[in-house]
């Protein structure tokens, strides 16, 4: 089975503009999440994909295999379904440009269960650790089947309670497996479904298109830099790293 792993990196973010290429303790974002790729997936099957040509030439600066895709992408994952069409695979393994400070352990978790696992989307998720998280609209919430097939993920608190009281929940980690045939069949809809575009959420494309996606239990180490507030957070864990 051939896999490549491509990091999605949109300069013009709607609530962060330019931050593939924001200064991390002296590197950008994203080399920071290549390098952690790098620790656990062979460099010459890691691409960045990008629709700017700022990233491309950084990343060339840094020998970083960079694609560039078109400025007319929905999401993510439509970027990663343009790679798709260019480098042939069976999947295609997607660790998001803004999650510097990811475990690497955690792709490796994500390629054992792929030899076992044909055909299927998989996606991180870990405990919730806090109610601030719990409760933020930033961090997507996960609601699973007890064999780990996802339910629902919302930017709401769920699941809830009649007391709106904190007692667990568990987020999303932006670390996914995407089989070629559903990448295609999702980039083909051409338009963000219901629940997508409510959520803000591309993975529920695929469940309100009809595909299964198994979730898989993942570390909490990530922290994604959503909005200018996250970088402070990612700043102290690569003090506390050094």
């Amino acid at each position: 089975m051939k896999t490549i792993l491509v990091i999605p990196a949109r300069y013009k973010s709607t609530r962060f503009p330019g931050k593939p290429l924001i200064d991390l303790a002296g590197k950008s974002m994203i080399q920071r999440v290549f390098e952690q790729c790098a620790k656990v997936y062979p460099i010459e099957k890691i691409y960045v994909a990008t629709e700017d040509e700022r990233i491309v030439t950084h990343c060339e600066n840094f020998g970083i295999q960079v694609i560039l895709t078109s400025d007319n992408c929905l999401t993510g994952t439509d970027r990663i379904a343009e790679v798709a069409l260019q480098i042939e695979a069976d999947y295609y393994i997607n660790v998001q440009g803004d999650e510097p400070v990811l475990n690497p352990d955690d792709i490796t978790i994500l390629i054992n269960i792929l030899k076992q696992i044909n055909g299927t989307i998989l996606n991180g998720y870990c405990d919730i650790a806090n109610e601030s998280d719990y409760k933020s609209v930033s961090v997507p919430k996960v609601v699973l089947r007890p064999d780990g097939r996802l339910l629902y993920m919302s930017r709401a608190s769920i699941p809830g309670n009649k007391k709106n009281m904190f007692n667990f929940g568990y987020r999303q980690v932006c670390i996914y497996a995407f089989p070629k045939e559903a990448l295609i069949a999702f980039k083909n809809m051409d338009i963000k479904t219901t629940f997508e575009a409510e959520e803000d959420i591309e993975i529920l494309r695929f469940l309100e298109m009809g595909y299964e996606v198994q979730m898989i239990k993942m570390s909490k180490d990530s922290i994604p830099i959503d909005n200018p507030e996250d970088v402070e957070k990612v700043l102290e864990r690569i003090g506390n790293v050094k």
